[in-house]
């Protein structure tokens, strides 16, 4: 793949990713807000957030293949997800409640692997995608 190629495609890939990661951060803003606190709004939030995670890294390094995006996505939920081990999330949001839309509140494992299976689907489909749109 010559420069050029490369360049023009981590500018489609980084566009799609900005507005993909805009449509799910209105979409969790709206389960966040408009739905009632239920197991399953609850699980939908978690996976929009472990997609937005996926998206931001995308958005910031649009040339990284779809598996280390994915880890690096990983990793920024698991270690979010652990913080609250620490009680300091509950006590900023307590204070500041947009802190709790970013770090959440408390820890809860099953949270760790709606992350991991949100991100994972996310993975494959970036990589599908890529591997569709590459010349031939």
């Amino acid at each position: 793949m010559t420069a050029e190629v490369a360049s023009a495609s981590s500018r489609v890939r980084r566009l799609a990713a900005a507005l993909l990661l805009v449509a799910t951060i209105a979409a969790g803003l709206l389960v966040h807000g408009l739905l009632p606190d239920t197991p399953v709004t609850d699980i939908t939030g978690d996976a929009l957030y472990a997609v937005a995670a996926y998206l931001a890294v995308v958005l910031i390094a649009p040339r990284l293949p779809a598996l280390a995006a994915g880890a690096l996505a990983a990793a920024w939920c698991v270690a979010v997800e652990l913080f609250q081990l620490t009680g300091l999330p509950l006590s900023w949001g307590a204070q500041f409640s947009p802190v709790m839309l970013l770090l959440g509140t408390v820890f809860d494992p099953r949270d760790l692997v709606i992350y991991v299976a949100a991100i994972a689907l996310a993975t494959a489909v970036d990589a599908l995608v890529g591997r569709a749109s590459r010349p031939r």
